[in-house]
């Protein structure tokens, strides 16, 4: 897939409120907008498993306290143009 062919992915809920067409200029949404309930997905540094973080929470895991979260991988194609 090239680079100029691949679309920005949009969820589902992004696309639902201006869904009715008749919103005004505030209806249009970026795909840059960051929900204030949406949930990133970290890997605790000790322990592992896979801890839902929202924004303006806490950076600690849930199960052991480490404050060492890594952010997982993106499923996206990143692709690099090498010389």
């Amino acid at each position: 897939m090239s680079r100029e062919a691949y679309q920005i992915p949009t969820s589902s809920q992004a696309a639902a409120p201006g869904a009715g067409g008749a919103g005004g200029a505030g209806a249009q949404r970026s795909p840059f907008d960051v929900d204030a309930n949406a949930v990133m997905q970290y890997i605790c540094g000790d322990c592992g498993i896979k801890c839902p973080l929202r924004r303006n929470e806490l950076i600690r895991c849930r199960e052991c306290g480490c404050r060492v979260l890594y952010k997982e991988r993106t499923k996206r194609m990143v692709q690099f143009e090498a010389r």
